[in-house]
């Protein structure tokens, strides 16, 4: 019950929020803020409010009046951890624990029992990283023959869906974009609590979240970011009662609505109410007053919409059943009738009767769902591997997406689906012909996330210090000098900028010269010719007058991708008109077609396509290798790499390893786009980061595996975005040597998502096309010596006039070409020979064929 004695609507702030909120109005922080203030009569409308929206929610989700929970078992996979939160008892040390771990038959002990009593998830709770502080944790994974103990996590998780078919939900803590990759496809749904986003609880000492490296808010909310990039569907949520203000916690919840706006991830928000336990910092703090929960959770409500799945943990609410319900819940979590809450232990969760009960007596059907909420279930693909796929429609209901309550799980094998080609197969000939079917993909509107968060942050004002990050970032320095970068550049600093493109022209990578590199960048007019001029000089000098070529061709071996770039013409969802796969068989005939016409190199790249089994790549390139032994194999962007590696569980530098000894040659240094992370979550969705690219291309040079190495422009980007993807590039080839050759890309823009959702610019300008090229000649003089320029995007006239400005590669015949063509380019998708020497010859230049690495071919 509501204490009808508190405060009352009597404050004309709180009337005035309830007003906004009740005529759907949107709700700043501090508008947010008073209504978690609000007190009896006005607690009662908010809560109405809340509840209101919650009802239109599940009426728009087909299951009106319906409440869920799942039923689970709960894996303590270690209760040793890094962090040391001032409340939580769950973590303990190594001494008072007969392990550091539960031993693998005890997990799928506890998974049976489960499975047993018709559990369905199996809830995995662990501390976070204890082997980065516990030895005992170091040696038990030594010892059993696992690196990490996310490792461990993997193979528990395979093996309860092998052997009891439970559906595992981790909750390991904090996790890197490449470690959410490598997960994703042995569990449907992860978690991990954001609790707050106030700073100081972690910053300051005496704060709850002092001394625990992983409860940085900053650190989290990059999880969740990544989640929602890797796709995996998440649950997070907020603590309150923990000392933060009530703006801090609202800000938490627009933290969570944000993200999910962008990636559409987060399956549910829980708001949960501290409980002070014994023998913890915080035994003396309050628990969190109920009313303030409940005011928490309809403000929640409020501000994430009908759409958010919202919970609330019954076994913290002392009983109050009827007043979270009204606060607008729609879900209960997870409830065992086998295990008991090891995170509170102190507070059993209730009798599945008794919760279905209390739910009925406040006017709701309570109803099993899976670990993965029913929206996923039954989106499937991209949200679940299609190794999961087996396991979870097993023990759902196709209508709903809801659990079968009397499906009782059963193990599965854990494998790669049987292998499906096919599609418009011929798509690289019909693309120069009929086209494409339409201009955008049938899921535009929601697959690369919501557009206008999208544009928000594409919008963002830039700010120039990045730009004085270090000469060569190991990875993205966050460079946001943008829109600024040409306009507050004088003459003074044009013409320094021109003198060292003369006689010194790497200094300029150097951060002292940060302004005179940004001048050149903006360089137009006379200036610009000069700079052309100084660029060809130095080509000449590096490489003489020679323009190379080498005949190749282009295998795009599937189209079929749901990473969401939103830059990305080429991808295709698997029932679109235009998607396609190619068998084995088709890879090894296209490259022997390529070889009888005088080929010497194909380069293979796909889209991140679900379906296909992760030993392809391997076998991709053994089949060519097979039917044409000397074939130079160019094949896998970074992206691929990094996203095989994962699928398969092993390390990318295994991974390389393996690719190479089946016989891998080189990699395309695609995937770049900008090495700066905040460019690149504008334009993809779900891409690898600035430091995953780093390292796959550092992993393939050490392992003798050379690289190109690339930069799309003409986008949301801006020149210094720009000079720091150079200092990336330079710092990788200063360590390892092993780019062959630098290709910069102007965006073509016709059918980009980004484009057509009006945020993108129409590619850029001529005046940029000369300058990014000519500055990759200056900036990389003395360390890469080829500078492409495509053809394919730029034409014959505009190639010819690029290798006047210190460029003196042509790349590819290519054969075929699919990807720059989908995206609207009108250049065609092969060149002869014959057309590639009379483009040099525009040029005043002779021209030679090359290999690969840019070895002489004799006659």
């Amino acid at each position: 019950m509501v204490d009808q004695s508190e405060r009352g609507p009597g404050d004309g702030g709180v009337r005035r929020a309830l007003r906004r909120a009740a005529t759907g109005r949107a709700l700043d922080v501090d508008e947010a803020s008073t209504l978690l203030t609000a007190r009896g009569a006005a607690l009662e409308e908010l809560l109405g409010i809340a509840g209101a929206i919650r009802d239109a929610g599940l009426r728009d989700a087909g299951r009106p009046g319906v409440v869920t929970y799942s039923k689970k078992v709960f894996i303590p996979l270690t209760r040793l951890c890094r962090d040391r939160c001032h409340y939580c008892t769950f973590a303990t040390v190594p001494h008072r624990l007969p392990a550091a771990f539960l031993d693998r038959d005890e997990v799928l002990a506890i998974a049976r029992a489960g499975a047993a009593q018709g559990c369905k998830e199996a809830l995995f709770t662990l501390g976070d990283r204890p082997e980065e502080r516990w030895p005992a944790a170091r040696q038990w994974l030594e010892e059993r023959g696992y690196g990490s103990t996310l490792d461990y996590v993997r193979a528990c998780a395979v093996a309860v869906l092998e052997e009891t078919g439970l559906l595992p939900h981790l909750n390991p803590g904090v996790l890197s974009w490449a470690e959410l990759q490598r997960l994703k496809p042995v569990a449907p749904s992860m978690g991990m609590m954001l609790e707050t986003t106030a700073t100081r609880l972690w910053s300051e000492p005496g704060g709850p979240h002092y001394g625990s490296p992983d409860k940085e808010p900053a650190v989290r909310l990059r999880v969740l970011d990544d989640a929602g990039r890797v796709g995996v569907p998440f649950t997070t949520g907020i603590l309150i009662g923990i000392g933060e203000t009530l703006a801090e916690r609202v800000d938490a919840i627009f933290a969570m609505r944000r993200t999910h706006r962008e990636y559409g991830h987060l399956q549910e928000v829980i708001v949960q109410n501290f409980r002070a336990k014994p023998d913890t910092a915080m035994r003396g703090m309050p628990d969190a007053e109920l009313h303030d929960l409940a005011a928490t959770v309809a403000v929640a409500r409020v501000l994430l919409g009908p759409k958010a799945r919202i919970q609330a943990p019954p076994n913290l609410i002392a009983g109050e059943y009827d007043l979270l319900l009204r606060a607008g819940i729609d879900d209960w979590g997870g409830v065992s009738p086998v295990t008991p809450d090891h995170v509170n232990p102190e507070r059993p969760w209730p009798q599945l009767d008794e919760l279905a009960s209390r739910t009925a007596a406040a006017g709701f059907t309570l109803r099993e769902r899976l670990t993965v909420y029913p929206e996923y279930v039954q989106a499937g693909e991209p949200w679940l591997d299609a190794r999961l796929l087996p396991h979870v429609t097993a023990l759902a209901d196709p209508a709903t997406g809801l659990a079968v309550e009397t499906a009782r799980p059963v193990g599965r094998p854990w494998q790669e689906p049987d292998e499906t080609f096919g599609g418009r197969t011929d798509l690289h000939a019909t693309i120069d012909t009929a086209g494409r079917t339409d201009d955008r993909r049938g899921d535009f509107d929601h697959v690369y996330g919501d557009w206008a968060e999208v544009a928000a942050k594409a919008a963002v004002p830039p700010a120039r210090a990045g730009v004085e990050d270090g000469p060569a970032p190991e990875a993205g320095s966050a460079v946001r000098a943008g829109r600024q970068a040409t306009a507050g550049s004088g003459d003074a600093d044009l013409r320094v900028g021109l003198r060292l493109a003369a006689e010194d022209p790497a200094a300029l990578l150097e951060p002292r010269h940060t302004d005179a590199a940004l001048a050149l960048f903006g360089a137009d007019g006379q200036a610009l010719d000069e700079l052309c001029r100084t660029a060809d000089e130095l080509r000449r000098s590096a490489v003489g007058d020679d323009v190379t070529y080498v005949v190749n061709r282009n295998i795009n071996f599937s189209n079929v991708c749901y990473v969401g770039c939103r830059f990305c013409a080429f991808a295709q969802r698997e029932r679109d008109a235009d998607a396609y796969r190619l068998s084995v068989e088709q890879v090894a005939d296209r490259a022997q077609e390529a070889w009888e016409a005088g080929a010497g190199e194909v380069c293979l790249q796909g889209g991140i396509d679900p379906k296909l089994p992760v030993t392809i790549y391997a076998d991709l390139v053994r089949a060519i290798k097979a039917r044409v032994p000397q074939m130079h194999v160019h094949a896998f962007s970074p992206m691929e790499i990094v996203t095989a590696a994962a699928k398969a569980g092993v390390s990318v530098r295994e991974w390389l390893a393996g690719l190479r000894e089946a016989g891998l040659d080189t990699i395309p240094g695609t995937a770049a786009e900008i090495l700066d992370d905040e460019v690149r979550w504008v334009l993809t969705k779900g891409k690898l980061p600035t430091a995953a690219w780093v390292e796959v291309v550092s992993t393939a040079h050490e392992l003798g595996i050379r690289s190109s190495s690339t930069m799309m422009y003409g986008h949301v980007d801006h020149p210094a975005h720009w000079l720091a993807h150079f200092r990336v590039l330079a710092g990788v080839q200063d360590r390892t040597g092993g780019f062959t050759e630098f290709v910069a890309l102007p965006f073509v823009h016709t059918n980009a998502p980004i484009y057509l959702a009006g945020i993108a610019r129409p590619g850029p300008t001529w005046r940029e096309n000369r300058v990014v090229h000519a500055m990759a000649r200056v900036l990389l003089h003395g360390r890469i010596d080829n500078i492409q320029c495509s053809w394919v995007k730029l034409g014959d006239a505009g190639t010819a006039e690029l290798l006047r400005s210190g460029c003196n590669d042509l790349g590819g015949t290519l054969m075929e070409e699919t990807i720059s063509r989908m995206a609207g380019s009108g250049n065609g998708s092969a060149r002869t020979e014959e057309q590639l020497r009379a483009i040099a010859a525009a040029a005043g230049r002779p021209a030679r064929r090359r290999t690969t690495a840019y070895g002489h071919i004799t006659a």
